[in-house]
């Protein structure tokens, strides 16, 4: 089940330092994987980051899911906001993610 957590856009000044006129959207979620909620084999919970591009006569949507990052939700949570506070894309998550992976998660 994925249960929405935060969205921002980014910031134009920013976008147009790269030559990005169009507006982005990123939202992020969280993931809740039910299934091993009763096994516990696996951790419970991981994070999806979505893109919206809002291109003149056109929307291009990229999106990344991780599902299996902790057991920890509030972790999970600290890390949505880490992501959401430095506009970190789909395309950097996993980055992100293996950088602060002492930090933030839990297996």
């Amino acid at each position: 089940m994925r249960v929405f957590f935060s969205s921002t856009f980014m910031e134009q000044e920013a976008l147009n330092e790269v030559g990005i006129s169009h507006p982005i959207k990123l939202e992020y979620y969280k993931i809740i994987n039910e299934d091993e909620m009763i096994k516990q084999e696996k951790a419970k919970f991981g994070i999806n980051v979505v893109k919206t591009e809002y291109i003149k006569n056109n929307i291009k949507v990229e999106n990344k899911k991780v599902q299996y990052i902790s057991n920890d939700e509030k972790r999970i949570e600290e890390f949505l906001n880490l992501l959401k506070e430095n506009e970190v894309t789909p395309i950097a998550v996993e980055d992100v993610l293996n950088d602060f992976s002492k930090k933030f998660i839990l297996i």
